[in-house]
């Protein structure tokens, strides 16, 4: 069951990325956050995701928005693999410990798997949920439809 809807202040949490330093959502006030979950490392469709990130880096920069990747992985798993795929400027975040805590604090945790559903959510400036979609977990989201929201956001 999802918990947070579109217009809702953003949860708050601090957990750690894969060079086990403190991500804390409120921090990022002032910046568009994409906050991309991912069921597990280490799978083709998830690495192809957050390659996707770290390739779009400077798109979201101009965007002013800070892209993370989570999931349930370990630090150290998710250190392994950032450095397996070549990802070296977007974080990946661990939702590890508890177990799937945020996730579950999103409404996106897969109870009977273990890992969150395949989701992007987009907190704005303020710290409000702007955008909220859940994606089969067959599917790779759509880096453009990110991209394009984000867009449309900037005044003309």
């Amino acid at each position: 069951m999802v918990k947070v809807k579109i217009g809702d202040m953003a949860k708050d949490f601090i957990l750690s990325d894969q060079d086990g330093n403190k991500f804390q959502l409120s921090s990022m006030k002032g910046r568009t956050v994409l906050l991309s979950f991912h069921p597990l490392a280490w799978t083709k469709l998830c690495a192809e995701q957050m390659k996707s990130l770290e390739k779009n880096l400077d798109r979201f920069n101009k965007l002013n928005t800070v892209a993370v990747g989570m999931s349930v992985d370990t630090i150290p798993s998710k250190k392994a693999w950032a450095k397996e795929l070549g990802i070296k400027n977007t974080r990946l975040i661990s939702d590890f410990w508890p177990h799937g805590r945020i996730a579950d604090l999103y409404g996106i945790f897969r109870e009977k798997e273990g890992t969150s559903e395949r989701a992007n959510i987009i907190v704005d400036e303020k710290g409000r949920v702007i955008f909220f979609r859940i994606y089969p977990i067959s599917q790779l989201p759509d880096i453009e439809e990110i991209i394009k929201f984000l867009e449309d956001l900037k005044p003309k």
